[in-house]
C-alpha cells in the first residue's frame, strides 16, 4: 500500500507533461512490462485457452487473408 501511495503521489505531476510526453512514458513503460513477460508465467487457464485457439487454427481449412489485403481493406473505409 506504501508503494500505491508514493506512486499516487506522482500523479498529479505526471499529469502536467505533455501529451506527446505522457504517451512516450506510457510506451516506454509498457515496452519495459514486455520486456519482463518472462516474469509473468501463463495462468493454467491462459494456457488452456491458448491450447484450444492453436488447435481451432490448425483445424481450420481457411488460410485467412494476407496482412496486406486487410490492410487496404482498412484504408478504403477510412
Amino acid at each position: 500500500m506504501v508503494a500505491y501511495r508514493a506512486r499516487e503521489a506522482g500523479l498529479p505531476k505526471l499529469k502536467e507533461l505533455p501529451l506527446d510526453e505522457r504517451i512516450k512514458l506510457v510506451e516506454d513503460l509498457w515496452d519495459s512490462i514486455a520486456a519482463d513477460r518472462i516474469a509473468l508465467p501463463l495462468t493454467a487457464t491462459q494456457r488452456t485457452e491458448l491450447d484450444r485457439r492453436l488447435d481451432a487454427y490448425a483445424l481450420d481449412k481457411n488460410p485467412g487473408r494476407r496482412s496486406s489485403e486487410v490492410l487496404a481493406d482498412i484504408r478504403r473505409r477510412l
